[in-house]
């Protein structure tokens, strides 16, 4: 196994700070995707953040059912904003989703 690169080593940093009580499970999955290639041009705190919101909002929220009911998907992120909070909140994050926050 090689060492890790600084960039992992940055997000597994950042992921750690943002997310201290989160699951081994969703930490890895987070993980994998802020370290996704078209990520790789952001800050690893970015990465993560945006890594973070988006697996939340597909694993632990309805966001999938309602764009699957026909709400576009800028209706059905503020729908599932409270959820995503509350995940987060349980998982003792340092920051909260707003509603002025541009993803």
């Amino acid at each position: 196994m090689s060492a890790p690169t600084g960039r992992r080593r940055a997000i597994a940093k950042a992921l750690t700070a943002l997310l201290p009580l989160a699951p081994y499970a969703d930490m890895e999955k987070i993980r994998a995707d802020a370290g996704a290639v078209h990520m790789k041009s952001l800050p690893p705190t970015i990465a993560v953040w945006l890594a973070t919101i988006a697996h939340i909002r597909h694993v632990h929220t309805d966001y999938e059912k309602l764009l699957a009911e026909g709400y576009d998907r800028d209706s059905a992120r503020f729908f599932v904003m409270e959820q995503t909070n509350i995940v987060l909140t349980r998982w003792r994050a340092t920051r909260l989703l707003e509603d002025n926050d541009e993803e």
